[in-house]
């Protein structure tokens, strides 16, 4: 079948117009002695002048209803033929149109003295009726032939009288079952040059200027005539008809018939007249087909719903509709069963409440009178199994009412497990006051929790302000180092806060995670730089998806991150700092616009770069004190190398500027503007934090992720690491390209494969912890030009425009492993490529028992406007957790990302995809 691309009516988002061209026809003019005697017809424009003035209105209708008021014409006058060639423009948009719609189009004539069908002084000249959608349900589009039906208004009901098409019967006037017409040849050839010229005005036959002039005057001479000859055809049959036929006794028939056979013939003629009215509707450049409006689904209840946390029941799916007794009823087929009698009431608050039932028995169960005995309840072996499956639950599971109350009746037994606070907290109904407040008090009794379960007491779920202190202070314990790999997220959990953006008063008396944070940041640089800059982020967030009260409310924190910072000694030094950094930000995002924009050439825009950055004026050639690089602050920047800048051929051309710093060496980053790299920046995040996860287990599988920052929602750095990527190694070097490349920065004719041991060992580790993390992340979009490799041996990852497992590409692999970095390894069948092997399984083995920490950290950035985060915000968890594989026993695991790596390493799909993608770059 061959590709067939149209648009569906719901997405055309434009006004009906329809244009009005002109009116064809020939008109029986009526003797003068008829118009004396008949006043009604003496003052009607047209019965005095064949091109007298005429006005069209247009009225859209559907299902026999008015949807539209009418839209008319303008006055024009007429001399020698009737045309308006005006466009008219309906009060409605072509996405809202019913299939059934269509436009009733009545042309009106004037009248001082009315007649039938009068509005005021205007009467009915014709009407006809044109349907917008065609039998394929297509919208009708170009120039449109319809019928006038005369001296009748146009009505818009399903089964019109004034229909746009006359049946070929009607068209050749035929009247009763015993009159049957032949067929008129030249009426039939006219429709088909009428086919011909639609097809011709759609550009489906070639223009050929001097013939289609000719084409088109023969055409109109034919009509014409035919009209003529059709009309004169028709009054002559009508005489024959109407001619006396006497009776045997000498009488009239007609008399004999009675005065109702008898017939106006000035009637007659005005009926055997055929007029044509011609209007052109818009052209597409897709066939526009109906597709019907989708309304969502009716709400579950009008009530505001219950966090997970503090909701025993599971909300039901939306309701089936059903329309009444025997109507898609139970048991319709049923003659002799009462089910088609049975009505599915809809009660929009099932699923949304508790049974009452349950809630009381919950609430006697829980009550104080039982606390006292619960503190003694210990569970027997069977109980206690039961308990250690909830606890080994995921953040992500969602606990039945019967593990609530077993949580709930074990609590005080269960103060000892750390693993059991979240499921403790869960199984609280927080609405109940007796029941909150048992649950607070003890609380202060639980054994120390984990990091990962104080970051999902931060998450959307858990609204408590006790619960959320609660984890702010299991934080408190946290070393800074360890909270910066957390930091982005806690930002993110701000969202989660009890903060009033339009309060006048401090939001660290709302929040103590906001008061928590604020207090961190002032008191050590580093996580003060990057605090400051995350929310900065999202105070500069404008598009639709970031709300109003969001980028308040971060602005007000940062206000008050201000105000605690000036507050103490070194704070307005530490504040000017920081807007230093906000000036450089913005000297190097006006230069990356104007290069963006620019249309010189890529070395034209490089020197123009290096003029800028030279120039005293802009101040960044010589950074008088040094300032902390907002990227690295551990890094003090002195100014900038314009000598050592360069701008890279991309859509975006991003600078690669060199800074020089306090201990004379020199940090090259890479600024860009247009791209919002929120989404780099969390896949760094995680992967650090990823790494130090794997070392903590003596596993270092030197990672190095390289720096990355958003300076705003459309700008942002990044760290610039030396290297190559695999797509330009394959084009410099032949044979075993990577073995080959590693060989010249690291020769070692001793060593294995020719390669010093440390570099080959250091490619391998990386390779191995790269596959691993970005299986995990769903990583997506891989290809030669983004797999990059330092002369150092250092392998990794580039752009993470795609992330948790979107991909463009067909058929991509799960993982990629591409055929040039296991040559490089030395080949499927060598020793590296097993030990390769063997740093994936325990690298996912090891992250695998870290993953409720790596799931709460994405469940705090469900509500980030990140572009693959904000596509699915509620699956996001799932996906990530999908790729853990928990279900799994740890050998299982094993064998699967065994399968998955063979898989990767074999699949022939991407290569293609890779050489294509290496030719495409290459013609650019």
């Amino acid at each position: 079948m061959e590709p067939f691309s149209f648009a569906s009516s719901e997405a055309v988002e434009i006004p009906v117009n329809i244009r009005i061209v002109s009116l064809e026809g020939e008109q029986t003019p009526i003797p003068f002695s008829t118009l004396i005697n008949r006043p009604d017809l003496r003052h009607v424009g047209s019965s005095l002048n064949a091109h007298s003035d005429l006005f069209v209105t247009v009225q859209l209708w559907a299902d026999s209803k008015p949807l539209t008021i009418p839209v008319q014409t303008a006055y024009k006058p007429f001399r020698n033929e009737r045309k308006w060639n005006e466009w008219l423009t309906l009060p409605i948009n072509y996405s809202t149109l019913p299939l059934s719609s269509q436009l009733a189009i009545t042309v009106w004539d004037l009248s001082p003295t009315g007649g039938e069908g009068a509005k005021g002084h205007a009467i009915p000249f014709g009407g006809t009726t044109l349907p917008l959608f065609d039998k394929e349900n297509q919208l009708q589009k170009g120039r449109q032939k319809c019928s006038l039906h005369r001296r009748k208004a146009a009505d818009g009901l399903d089964s019109t009288t004034t229909p746009s098409t006359l049946s070929s019967s009607r068209r050749n006037g035929a009247k009763g079952k015993g009159h049957i017409e032949s067929v008129d040849k030249e009426s039939e050839e006219l429709d088909r040059l009428e086919k011909l010229f639609k097809k011709h005005e759609m550009g489906e036959i070639p223009r050929i200027e001097w013939l289609d002039q000719l084409v088109f005057r023969g055409v109109e001479k034919r009509g014409l005539q035919a009209s003529s000859t059709s009309l004169k055809a028709l009054q002559r049959r009508r005489t024959r008809n109407q001619s006396t036929v006497m009776t045997l006794d000498g009488t009239d028939e007609n008399q004999t018939n009675g005065d109702k056979q008898k017939k106006d013939p000035i009637e007659d003629a005005i009926e055997d007249e055929r007029f044509t009215l011609y209007v052109e509707l818009p052209r597409f450049d897709f066939p526009v087909v109906f597709a019907d409006h989708e309304y969502p689904p009716p709400p579950i209840s009008s009530l505001q719903h219950l966090s997970s946390s503090q909701s025993n029941i599971l909300l039901k799916p939306p309701p089936e509709v059903h329309y009444g007794p025997g109507i898609n009823g139970l048991g319709d087929n049923d003659d002799h069963g009462f089910g088609g009698r049975l009505v599915r009431v809809y009660d929009p608050e099932v699923g949304a409440r508790d049974n009452p039932a349950e809630s009381k028995h919950r609430r006697l169960v829980r009550s104080h009178r039982t606390g006292v005995l619960d503190r003694d309840l210990k569970p027997n072996a069977k109980v206690r199994d039961e308990l250690n499956g909830i606890m080994a639950y995921s953040p992500t599971h969602i606990l039945s009412p019967e593990e609530k109350d077993l949580v709930w009746k074990f609590r005080h037994h269960l103060t000892r497990d750390k693993r059991a606070l979240t499921k403790f907290v869960k199984s609280v109904n927080w609405h109940d006051q007796s029941e909150s407040r048992q649950a607070v008090q003890i609380l202060a009794k639980w054994t120390e929790v984990d990091v990962d379960d104080a970051l999902e007491l931060l998450g959307p779920t858990f609204d408590n302000p006790a619960v959320r202190a609660y984890a702010v202070d299991r934080l408190r314990k946290a070393d800074d180092d360890e909270l910066l790999l957390y930091l982005l997220q806690l930002v993110q959990a701000l969202k989660f806060e009890r903060i009033s953006p339009d309060s006048t008063q401090d939001a660290t008396q709302d929040s103590s995670l906001a008061r928590f944070l604020i207090a961190r940041a002032t008191n050590n640089f580093m996580l003060g730089n990057y605090f400051h800059w995350y929310l900065m982020v999202e105070c500069d967030d404008k598009s639709e998806d970031q709300s109003t009260e969001y980028r308040k409310l971060f602005a007000k924190v940062e206000y008050d991150f201000m105000t605690e910072l000036v507050k103490l000694p070194g704070g307005v030094e530490t504040r000017k700092v920081l807007l230093r950094q906000g000036e450089l930000i913005a000297v190097l995002s006006k230069i990356s616009s104007d290069i963006k924009l620019s249309r010189e050439t890529v070395p034209k825009k490089a020197e123009r770069v290096k003029q800028f950055l030279a120039d005293p004026k802009n101040e960044i050639i010589t950074i008088d004190p040094p300032l902390p690089l907002p990227l690295d602050p551990s890094v003090m920047i002195t100014g900038v190398d314009p000598a050592d800048t360069n701008v890279f051929k991309s859509s975006l051309f991003p600078i690669m500027m060199t800074f020089k710093t306090l201990t004379n060496k020199k940090y090259q980053i890479m600024f860009k503007t247009g791209d919002d790299l929120r989404q780099d920046q969390l896949v760094i995040q995680i992967i650090t934090l990823m790494d130090q996860l794997l070392q903590k287990e003596n596993l270092d599988l030197k990672l190095s992720p390289y720096k990355i920052l958003a300076t705003g929602a459309t700008a942002g750095a990044a760290q610039f690491v030396p290297s190559m990527s695999l797509q330009g190694i394959v084009n410099k070097y032949r044979g075993n390209t990577v073995l080959a490349y590693l060989k010249y920065n690291n020769p070692d004719d001793k060593a294995p494969l020719g390669v010093r041991k440390e570099a080959l060992d250091i490619f391998i580790k990386s390779c191995a912890g790269y596959c691993v993390i970005t299986y995990l992340l769903g990583v997506g979009d891989r290809h030669l030009d983004n797999l990059l490799l330092a002369p150092d041996g250092h392998f990794f990852h580039a752009d993470f425009g795609f992330i948790l497992g979107r991909d463009p590409k067909p058929f991509a692999p799960a993982m990629k492993l591409c055929k040039e970095m296991v040559d490089g390894m030395g080949g499927s069948t060598s020793e590296q490529y097993k030990q390769f092997k063997q740093y994936c399984f325990t690298a996912y083995t090891t992250l695998r028992k870290s993953s409720n920490l790596i799931l709460n950290l994405f469940s705090l950035m469900v509500d980030a406007n990140i572009p693959d985060i904000k596509l699915e915000p509620d699956k996001v968890v799932l996906k990530v957790k999908e790729r853990f594989h928990l279900e799994m026993s740890e050998e299982d695991a094993i064998r699967h990302f065994d399968t998955l790596i063979e898989d990767s390493s074999n699949a022939i799909f991407p290569v293609v995809i890779d050489r294509l993608h290496g030719f495409v770059q290459h013609f650019r």
